[in-house]
């Protein structure tokens, strides 16, 4: 979502390189360029307005230490001023549920911005939080809405209570709260009707729900789609109805960015959680500086960690360990590895939270992901006893001939992905056991999936290192031909 802006916030600061200090006379460029890339993003003109200043009235005249450039210090003037607009830090959930009582959630929004839908995902996130949850459908106008919450309810596994479309919306959030504290739940998510537009009939119907239920949280779910309205909307809701934050939806599609800028300056009103694709569990908590940071290009690194930790189990991390240094590394665990990916989202999502990965070509990372699933479908074909023990293709051309028939790839292809697998199982043991890849990833063994990040062996699909992959520009394809000599140790994620 943030490509295009982090691109010109780029542009911005080279304007401040080679530059002795920052003054008034040398950060007007780069301020005009960070103005009209938060404008092009469609940030709220006040907001872009009180940015500006602020940056400005930090940046000139401060003191750059020794070791730090001007373009590095206002990067970090930047910094700072991103995290500040998006509201400081991490606004949580509030705790609500007086005792014995549930903690109610009223979630609203207009029709079409993924209210349901990111009703279901908060109830997994809290699902996984050890919360006992319960669902409640009161979208009674929106055709399907009821057995939409139902089935997704079905597919997270979180319990749907429903009085059907003929009752008030009112009427269902509170037999919905009777039964969550009858039966011991300790949250109720309450799903709400939406309208094309804000309406007079559908703010009354919210305050009558409101009054109904006495919700801890009032969240408003938003489409990031709609840029700088989302805050108009934000506002509107909270004047009228009260609420307490924002569910912001569809950051994986190509909004520009000023929806997460523009929000909680304009409404005051928190982001709290961001929707970053259509699949139920693709709902995270909102951090501005860990938001920030991607927004500069600089990645985020803790929500990568989050998502690896929540995905793996610590025996597996200890397996893959010790058949990595043991070279044992087969094509069962690489399909093991690469579903793991898949869990955790898209390729090009998680590369570009990786520090400096964010000038990527998304076509390279599309390449790299097709060629993933051409290496899967050969996987695919071949017996069990092949997968587990790869020297069995090398020794014999008529098996890896029979697995490029039966994946419809070549015979040559096959060869490729079986040398490039054999080299790069053989430096990971060299990685492993010389501690270059320390610490890694949670659940990872070191490095990325078993694998390692760009640059630091393994490589990720078509950034060199993987089986079948070509390369990026300057990092070479396939595992490296001689291993890294041991006084040039490569760092591990963990030591970075």
């Amino acid at each position: 979502m943030f490509d295009e802006l982090s691109q010109r916030f780029e542009e911005a600061v080279k304007s401040l390189r080679g530059q002795a200090t920052i003054s008034e006379t040398n950060v007007e460029g780069a301020l005009k360029d960070v103005r009209r890339a938060l404008l092009e993003a469609d940030v709220s003109l006040a907001v872009v307005r009180e940015f500006v200043d602020e940056v400005r009235r930090k940046a000139v005249g401060t003191e750059v230490v020794r070791g730090v450039s001007p373009d590095q210090k206002f990067i970090q003037v930047v910094h700072e001023q991103l995290v500040e607009t998006m509201g400081g830090e991490n606004a949580p959930l509030a705790a609500g549920g007086k005792a014995g009582a549930p903690s109610v959630v009223l979630m609203a929004g207009l029709q079409g911005a993924g209210k349901t839908t990111a009703t279901a995902k908060l109830g997994l996130h809290l699902k996984d939080q050890g919360r006992k949850t319960l669902l409640v459908a009161a979208d009674v106008y929106r055709p399907a809405a009821i057995d939409q919450l139902q089935t997704l309810g079905q597919q997270i596994g979180v319990e749907v209570f429903s009085l059907g479309a003929d009752a008030k919306p009112e009427a269902i959030a509170s037999a919905g709260i009777d039964k969550a504290r009858a039966e011991g739940f300790d949250t109720v998510l309450i799903d709400t009707a939406g309208r094309l537009q804000i309406d007079t009939a559908m703010m009354e119907e919210m305050v009558r729900i409101r009054q109904a239920a006495q919700p801890d949280e009032v969240l408003l779910v938003v489409d990031s789609m709609i840029g700088q309205e989302a805050a108009e909307l934000t506002r509107a809701f909270h004047e009228q109805v009260g609420i307490t934050g924002a569910v912001l939806t569809k950051l994986d599609g190509d909004s520009r960015g000023g929806a997460a800028l523009s929000i909680r300056k304009v409404s005051g009103a928190p982001i709290k959680f961001i929707g970053t694709g259509e699949k139920v569990e693709a709902l995270q908590p909102f951090h501005p500086e860990r938001m920030a940071s991607r927004i500069l290009g600089m990645g985020d690194v803790l929500t990568l960690v989050e998502k690896a930790t929540k995905e793996v189990e610590l025996a597996d991390v200890e397996r893959m360990q010790r058949k990595l240094q043991e070279a044992s590394f087969d094509f069962s665990d690489f399909v093991q590895q690469m579903r793991l990916i898949k869990r955790m989202g898209s390729l090009g999502g998680l590369m570009k939270m990786i520090p400096g990965m964010n000038k990527i070509d998304d076509g390279m990372l599309k390449q790299g992901e097709q060629q993933l699933k051409k290496i899967e479908a050969m996987i695919g074909s071949m017996t069990q006893a092949e997968r587990e023990d790869p020297d069995l293709l090398a020794a014999n051309p008529s098996r890896r001939r029979r697995i490029a028939g039966g994946s419809g790839h070549t015979a040559a292809d096959v060869d490729k992905v079986l040398a490039d697998f054999q080299k790069m199982r053989g430096f990971m043991q060299q990685m492993t056991r010389g501690g270059g890849m320390g610490g890694g990833m949670p659940g990872m063994g070191g490095g990325f999936p078993g694998m390692g990040f760009p640059g630091m062996g393994g490589g990720f699909p078509g950034m060199g290192g993987f089986p079948g992959m070509g390369g990026a520009p300057g990092r070479g394809g396939g595992a490296p031909r001689k291993a890294p000599k041991p006084a040039k140790k490569k760092k591990g994620f963990g030591e970075l």
